[in-house]
């Protein structure tokens, strides 16, 4: 366990110089989501309505956590990359925790997620959106954005050691923006034809959207929806749960098994 923690937090350190020495990369991609913040609350934001509510505070979550899910393309690429350039291999000859490669990779991308939060929730503050809950509320429904995208960066490293490629790991991985589309992220759900609303409504973005939207004080949960969204936190706590359960483990295994 000290071995696994003293190599995590070295693989940690080494995603977090990445980002570092990079950083193009990563002011545009956590600018991404206060544009799409601004062009979606005065563009469109007179033109979506949504009953009984303010747009803005409905979409401000929804970006949230459509951010969050961007785990999914980031953990994809950066595996990919590793893999493809050999530096996988190389790790593997030393006396590294296997366990502490992904792992790693996955904390580092929590850290610069957690970082990248703060802007987007003072854009939202200053376009009108605003905290109408709980001090605690608002902590925790921090907290699940955070989880959920630790569960999506899993998914995503394992794809990327599955793919092997950077072209085909950036391919994947950008097909990924439907994902929030086929949810509650941008829009409700209510007026969606029934298998159309019920797809969206068992997305866990749907889920984790739904349930920031009731720590924050947003709006109220829709008692009418699918399960998961009936019950956002059980269900978003759910959904994070079986995302990393399932892929950390399988990212594990399959960055040690040696090709």
């Amino acid at each position: 366990m000290n071995a696994l923690a003293h190599d995590g937090l070295a693989m940690t350190g080494r995603q977090l110089r990445r980002v570092r020495n990079n950083p193009g990369l990563a002011i545009l991609t956590q600018m991404m989501p206060v544009n799409m913040l601004l062009f979606f609350g005065y563009v469109f934001g007179s033109a979506l309505a949504v009953p009984g509510r303010e747009y803005r505070s409905f979409l401000v979550p929804g970006l949230l956590v459509a951010t969050a899910a961007g785990g999914l393309m980031t953990g994809m690429f950066q595996a990919a990359q590793d893999t493809h350039r050999g530096v996988a291999d190389r790790f593997r000859t030393m006396p590294v925790s296997r366990a502490a490669v992904p792992l790693g990779q996955a904390v580092a991308d929590l850290v610069v997620t957690a970082a990248g939060t703060v802007p987007l929730l003072l854009v939202g503050l200053a376009v009108g959106w605003r905290i109408e809950g709980s001090a605690a509320g608002a902590a925790g429904a921090v907290g699940l954005l955070l989880f959920f995208r630790f569960g999506c960066t899993c998914a995503g490293i394992l794809l990327g050691l599955l793919t092997r490629s950077e072209e085909a790991a950036g391919q994947l991985g950008a097909s990924s923006f439907v994902l929030p589309l086929l949810s509650d992220a941008y829009i409700p759900t209510d007026n969606l034809p029934g298998w159309l609303r019920a797809l969206a409504e068992w997305n866990p973005i749907s889920a984790v959207t739904t349930a920031l939207r009731d720590l924050f004080g947003n709006a109220p949960v829709p008692r009418d929806a699918a399960w998961p969204v009936a019950h956002p936190v059980a269900g978003s706590l759910g959904w994070c749960l079986v995302l990393t359960a399932v892929f950390l483990p399988l990212a594990v295994s399959r960055y040690a098994r040696a090709e």
